[in-house]
């Protein structure tokens, strides 16, 4: 976490002091702005919507909380409820300019932590119960996050630094809910294993 962390502060730091690194991101931002058949660019940023997104992450939520999950199913909720909480003050602190409009806060990339929390939480919620494809729907999120990522390059929303940004704030989150879910659930299984028997 602390490598994301240490990411995510040297990409914030280019980005407020305009920094060096601000050049070569620019320049690759607008060579790779355009590329691609515009639907389906299109489709892939549109991802990290919250109206797809979102309701993805809640089917998973609902599931976890009639299966007796519900700690976790609120912990899931709360990874998401923080990537509005954290992106929105960072644009407006930043105040970055995006690629092809003269508008500004471009700085995180909210569609990419809204992906990448909310498909890797369902992920994360749903492995209990599919021990077997855990690691598919794992991999699953990481695809549709990078997929996000790569739909707002190549349409221009959004510069590759605000990208990264964006995986460095959804994997910290990520990592978090992994951390609270552990804890739920081999708390769940002390408890279990520490009752007398009848």
């Amino acid at each position: 976490m602390s490598a994301l962390l240490a990411v995510f502060a040297v990409a914030t730091w280019q980005v407020v002091a305009d920094g060096p690194l601000l050049g070569p991101d620019e320049r690759l931002g607008l060579e790779l702005a355009g590329r691609g058949p515009a639907r389906l660019t299109d489709l892939f940023a549109d991802l990290g919507n919250m109206e797809v997104a979102v309701p993805v992450l809640a089917c998973a939520v609902l599931f976890a909380w009639f299966r007796g999950a519900r700690r976790a199913a609120l912990y899931a909720v709360a990874a998401m409820a923080a990537v509005p909480a954290l992106v929105v003050p960072l644009k407006l602190w930043t105040d970055r300019q995006g690629p092809l409009t003269e508008a500004t806060g471009y700085y995180p990339s909210g569609h990419t932590a809204t992906a990448a929390v909310a498909y890797g939480a369902a992920a994360l919620l749903l492995a209990p119960y599919g021990v077997r494809r855990s690691w598919m729907m794992l991999v699953a999120a990481v695809l549709l996050t990078a997929t996000t990522s790569t739909g707002l390059v190549l349409r221009g929303y959004h510069w590759p630094l605000d990208v990264l940004a964006g995986w460095c704030l959804g994997a910290v989150l990520l990592l978090a809910l992994r951390a609270a879910l552990r804890a739920v659930r081999s708390g769940r299984s002390g408890a279990a294993g520490g009752q007398l028997p009848k």
